[in-house]
């Protein structure tokens, strides 16, 4: 194999450093060429916004490409943010990913630093309906109270509890951290719907507030293997899945 010579390391490394000096309008162009070399660039337009989440979006529209990123990420390094330009256009010309910039993006989301200040933006800018926890047939609080006690020793912090507004069967509960909320699907709450369909998904979220989401690395594990293993402690458990399924 051929050793790289002194002028291609430094051509490299001047390739690299030219990266810091960019503008963000100047990242999206010169990687909008890398992967559309026979396109004529469109104009271009990169703003940050108050959002509440680490979102970034892009669109075309009438030739122009307008994208528009968290101002979570107004301080990233330039290469975390090369690496959501080529995430965004790879997504919206439908060009594969290179791994690299999927991880390099992904290692930086889950910097302690940068979940904790998304974890607060999300605090202050999210905004969060919560009924409270009596519902029409069911009341929430003296199920998490009589779980609490059965498999937590009576140790959980009860959470704000609240019913979604929407009888959901895709999203049938979740915890929200940021607001330390949990949420369950109104279809629950409904004489036809067994107990034990709406305990087993109450105590999966409670799980979740007693195991948090490991981070490590570019890896973001939500259940984990303490987690699983506690959630095979609920009893017929096999029963109260299938009764999800058939919901």
């Amino acid at each position: 194999m051929r050793s790289m010579s002194d002028s291609e390391g430094s051509l490299l490394t001047g390739v690299q450093s030219s990266l810091f000096f960019e503008t963000p309008e100047e990242i999206y162009a010169r990687v909008f060429r890398e992967l559309k070399p026979r396109t004529p660039l469109p104009s271009l337009r990169v703003e940050f916004c108050r959002f509440a989440n680490a979102d970034s979006f892009i669109r075309l529209e009438d030739g122009r490409l307008h994208v528009r990123i968290s101002d979570l990420l107004s301080g990233a390094p330039a290469p975390v943010m090369e690496a959501l330009a080529h995430i965004l256009l790879g997504k919206l010309y439908r060009k594969p990913v290179a791994g690299r910039y999927t991880h390099r993006y992904r290692l930086y989301l889950n910097r302690r630093d940068v979940r904790r200040q998304a974890q607060l933006v999300r605090q202050i800018r999210g905004r969060k309906f919560i009924s409270g926890p009596r519902g029409e047939c069911h009341d929430l609080e003296e199920i998490f109270e009589k779980l609490n006690r059965q498999f937590f020793d009576g140790l959980l912090g009860r959470p704000q509890l609240g019913w979604s507004r929407q009888r959901s069967r895709s999203m049938l509960g979740h915890f929200d951290p940021s607001h330390n909320a949990i949420i369950i699907s109104r279809i629950f709450d409904q004489p036809r719907v067994g107990l034990l369909a709406l305990e087993y998904v109450m105590f999966h979220e409670m799980l979740h507030l007693r195991y948090p989401v490991d981070h490590n690395g570019s890896r973001r594990r939500v259940h984990t293997k303490e987690f699983r293993a506690a959630e095979k402690e609920f009893p017929r458990l096999k029963e109260a899945k299938e009764l999800l399924k058939r919901l």
